[in-house]
């Protein structure tokens, strides 16, 4: 009977110490996962919020509000490159020009706004010829405003006191004062313009209202120098211009019936879109795709204009 007792201890025992052992191994590996998590918790927290692109400051830049109660940018003189050796074979030579501070709207003309414009000068609004879908979806206050012929946008730029950019005014703004591709860089990249070709990568299937890329601002903080809407300058197109240019405030040939168009659109390639390929049309085309912004001298005068008494 003793023996028995000894045996039944040991037995227990056994079964004490191995209960005893499987316990610890859990509890170890419930502690061993808690301070794994505890670990990755404080990295997690250590570590920065992503962004997708660094937050620029454009405070340094002038600005002033036009008589038609849009902002504009100052852009400040100095040399800058224009053109590009690879590019198309208007483009080129690639060169340095030499630009008095002016200043530009930092958004594109809106539809709202031209209609303003339409309303106090009693002019029609301008028309869609062509387009294979609802207007209604290019029909929209908030939308870049387009179809306009350059006579239109440059008697809106007259009304508000201001002028069309020059072409090299259009392509500073635009570039700032190195050879960037696109407003923001080198290298194309989906959601910085309104720019795709027939879809929707960037959130709109066609326009977008002005300022809708934070992110693709120009060196000078301007918006939609790339893409959205492709857009008039002041300057008359001659394909060898560059090659007589003068370095000092080229305004492009002094006559022609085509005048030059800068930006490249919603429905562009990439190509067309950078920011020294060059345009021509017809002064009297309205295309859905063809907008506008102005600029004035950087002394002009504001309140003078039909504008600022309407």
């Amino acid at each position: 009977m003793e023996n028995r007792g000894v045996l039944i201890g040991s037995i227990v025992f056994v079964f004490g110490a191995f209960a005893l052992m499987i316990s610890l191994l859990v509890y170890e590996s419930y502690k061993a996962k808690q301070m794994k998590a505890l670990a990755l918790s404080i990295k997690t927290e250590a570590r920065p919020a992503p962004s997708s692109a660094p937050s620029l400051d454009y405070s340094m830049y002038k600005t002033k509000i036009g008589d038609e109660g849009r902002e504009m940018v100052q852009v400040p003189e100095g040399p800058f490159t224009m053109g590009s050796k690879d590019g198309d074979p208007d483009e080129v030579p690639e060169r340095q020009v030499y630009l008095k501070a002016f200043y530009i709207d930092r958004k594109e003309v809106s539809q709202e706004e031209y209609a303003r414009f339409a309303k106090m000068t009693k002019r029609p609004l301008p028309k869609i010829e062509v387009f294979e879908d609802d207007q209604s979806k290019l029909l929209q206050p908030e939308f870049a405003a387009m179809s306009m012929t350059w006579d239109e946008a440059a008697a809106y730029c007259k009304w508000a006191g201001k002028r069309l950019p020059t072409e090299a005014e259009w392509e500073k703004a635009g570039r700032g004062e190195g050879k960037r591709k696109y407003a923001w860089g080198d290298t194309f990249m989906n959601g910085r313009a309104n720019a795709n070709v027939d879809g929707s990568e960037d959130g709109y299937r066609y326009l977008a209202p002005p300022g809708s890329f934070e992110t693709g601002r120009s060196p000078y903080g301007i918006y939609d120098m790339t893409g959205n809407v492709a857009e008039w300058v002041a300057d008359s197109y001659d394909e060898h211009y560059y090659q007589k240019a003068p370095y000092r405030d080229p305004k492009g040939p002094e006559t022609g019936d085509l005048k030059v168009v800068r930006g490249g659109s919603w429905r562009e390639t990439e190509h067309n879109t950078r920011l020294s390929k060059r345009f021509a049309a017809k002064h009297w085309r309205t295309d859905i795709t063809i907008g506008f912004r102005c600029a004035s001298d950087s002394d002009m005068e504001v309140g003078n204009s039909p504008a600022a008494s309407q």
